[in-house]
């Protein structure tokens, strides 16, 4: 599974407790160019929209250039909500999920599975600003060993 884009940023700023796969809606020339690697899920988000009493999952915010050796689009829209793919049971068990406070739904990648395009996201709960210090106490910590391990 090639990975195509992360978020960088979702596990720093939140702590994910469950991990979902789905696909996502695209045109073909934004296929193309998530498969060049020109995507960004930097301040994406995942959101619930409910249409003719059926909920239905969007990533929002995502950004996905045009295609450059595509035709000229005029109403392209680089950042348009592109609907996820999932089972109808999984949306009803995602939005009891969200429905607790301070829950929030993350993209963390996108990558390829079997020539399809997939978005791993997760429930995540935002961290404070003194979890994100003990995140990269942690992490200094973890490399300092590293390093005196190896000079060993």
């Amino acid at each position: 599974m090639p990975t195509l884009a992360v978020n960088k940023r979702a596990r720093y700023d939140y702590e994910i407790s469950g991990i979902y796969e789905a696909g996502i809606v695209l045109f073909g020339y934004e296929v193309k160019s998530i498969k060049t690697g020109h995507i960004s899920l930097k301040g994406s988000y995942v959101t619930i929209k409910s249409n003719n009493n059926s909920p239905e999952m969007y990533l929002t915010n995502a950004f996905i250039p045009l295609y450059k050796k595509a035709t000229t689009i005029d109403s392209y829209d680089s950042e348009r909500p592109r609907k996820l793919l999932l089972k109808k049971k999984q949306i009803t068990h995602l939005i009891g999920k969200k429905q607790e406070q301070g829950l929030t739904l993350v993209p963390i990648k996108i990558y390829t599975k079997h020539n399809l395009i997939k978005l791993e996201f997760g429930i995540g709960r935002g961290k404070k600003k003194y979890d994100k210090r003990q995140t990269i106490k942690k992490r200094d910590v973890e490399r300092q060993m590293r390093t005196l391990i190896k000079h060993r």
